[in-house]
């Protein structure tokens, strides 16, 4: 039997977007939209990401309109974020520097 992973504290939250700045919590989740110059370059961020996603076993709630991904991250097990949370977001953060999206 596994354990979900230990829901952080608002306080622990806020302490990991300081390194995350275009981050937010809100609703019990982090939250960013990315902004690329079209649809192929988000798609090909969403391409690659989900090559992390599916690494780490953990899929976030994300959609696509033209040029911008949305993605928010939560532990559902967790009901919140955790570290797992924090730990994609700065994957995504690495990635999407390669298409010169800080």
């Amino acid at each position: 039997m596994t354990h979900a992973p230990a829901r952080l504290t608002d306080a622990e939250v806020q302490d990991a977007l300081l390194a995350l700045p275009a981050w937010r919590a809100e609703g019990g989740k982090l939250r960013r939209t990315y902004a690329f110059r079209d649809f192929v370059e988000a798609w090909g961020f969403m391409s690659s990401a989900a090559l992390i996603v599916q690494q780490m076993d953990h899929h976030p709630e994300w959609s696509n309109v033209y040029n911008q991904v949305h993605v928010s991250l939560v532990t559902h097990d967790a009901h919140g974020v955790t570290a797992r949370d924090v730990e994609l977001a700065r994957r995504l953060e690495a990635l999407a520097a390669r298409w010169g999206r800080p």
